[in-house]
């Protein structure tokens, strides 16, 4: 399901230019809208055949099987300070692929609901804001507008930082130990 930003035919990108357009899955967490880079997702799944794992952080909800593979499942309300996700009709698994070390870590997100795929220009992104949103301003890749909404385009390497959630888990095993 992965899609490369569009460039301009016959001519390559040179170093440190960016795409002339950029893709970003939409999706619903509450009543809010975020942004996540098309270039990490891999696929989506219905929420199904989750299989929870005792004593974990509570952003941690279980692992499902992806055609063999284990794959941690992350309840991103949690991770963001919120309630737990209810599950609902158009519940949700991104599944996405997260850089570690060197190679890649598949981890799904729950999600209320993905919306659409929206094709933006590279200026349409507007940097973090500094203050004013319910989340951490390390999590936040920049701002979209899209209908007179804002769209919070998340930083995926921080939100979903194995390094920082292996910490967490680790705080967790030491505070019950």
């Amino acid at each position: 399901m992965s899609s490369l930003p569009a460039r301009l035919p016959g001519r390559p990108l040179g170093a440190g230019e960016k795409p002339l357009t950029q893709q970003f899955l939409t999706l619903t967490l509450g009543n809010e809208l975020f942004a996540l880079p098309i270039e990490h997702i891999r696929e989506i799944i219905e929420f199904g055949g989750l299989t929870e794992i005792p004593l974990m952080p509570a952003f941690l909800r279980g692992v499902i099987n992806l055609r063999g593979a284990v794959v941690p499942v992350i309840d991103l309300a949690v991770r963001f300070g919120r309630q737990r996700t209810q599950i609902a009709r158009r519940t949700c698994i991104v599944i996405l692929e997260v850089a570690q070390g060197d190679g890649v870590q598949l981890l799904g997100v729950i999600v209320d609901a993905v919306n659409a795929v929206l094709a933006v220009e590279a200026q349409q992104v507007e940097p973090r804001p500094a203050f004013g949103t319910h989340i951490r301003a390390d999590f936040i890749g920049g701002i979209l507008k899209q209908n007179e909404k804002f769209v919070i385009v998340l930083d995926i390497p921080r939100v979903l930082s194995i390094e920082e959630l292996a910490e967490l888990v680790g705080n967790l095993d030491q505070a019950q130990g």
